[in-house]
């Protein structure tokens, strides 16, 4: 059976991650329209090209191509009443439950979802995707690609804010019998 090639790639910077909140639905900081189609040469042959629904997501799956299909499980973990909410104001006026989050992978004191929710749904993605041969390209959220780091490595979900994810970032996960965590070269 052909192997699975599967490329995650994080959004490109928002003004929410760099204000340190729980990001809304919001646009790329980078003008992302005149560079369009701009990183679709960094591969050989063009892959099957998947986002997340939120128009980060989108917008930068633009940067690698304009055949982008739309997958819902792609999308950023449902931060609840904390969307648009910054780290200081949690400290400020909800420090217990900003604690609770952290410490408890199952928690969801914001009314969205949890960590453990999250990594559940990345899960049964892979597993779907793990049947269907070729180079899939998707781009996605920093949570999404922690969850789907944890899966591949086996890790516990303690794990998940031991792993940052930087705007822009790719990692490859080949999948041929098992998943595995794939770091090369770039030149």
């Amino acid at each position: 059976m052909p192997a699975t090639r599967l490329t995650l790639i994080c959004h490109a910077r928002t003004v929410a991650q760099k204000l340190a909140c729980f990001p809304l639905d919001e646009p790329l900081e980078m003008d992302w329209q005149a560079q369009a189609g701009s990183r679709a040469a960094a591969f050989k042959r063009p892959p099957r090209l998947l986002s997340g629904p939120e128009q980060r997501a989108r917008q930068t799956a633009a940067l690698y191509g304009a055949s982008v299909e739309t997958v819902p499980a792609l999308r950023d973990c449902d931060m609840g009443r904390w969307q648009g909410l910054s780290i200081d104001d949690l400290h400020r006026e909800q420090p217990e439950a900003l604690q609770t989050w952290l410490a408890d992978s199952h928690s969801a004191p914001h009314g969205g979802e949890s960590v453990a929710q999250l990594c559940e749904r990345v899960a049964a993605w892979l597993a779907a995707l793990s049947g269907q041969p070729g180079h899939v390209l998707a781009v996605t959220h920093p949570r999404v690609i922690r969850a789907a780091l944890l899966h591949v490595m086996q890790c516990p979900l303690a794990s998940f804010n031991a792993i940052d994810v930087e705007p822009l970032a790719q990692v490859e996960l080949r999948f041929n019998g098992r998943w595995r965590l794939r770091l090369d070269q770039r030149d």
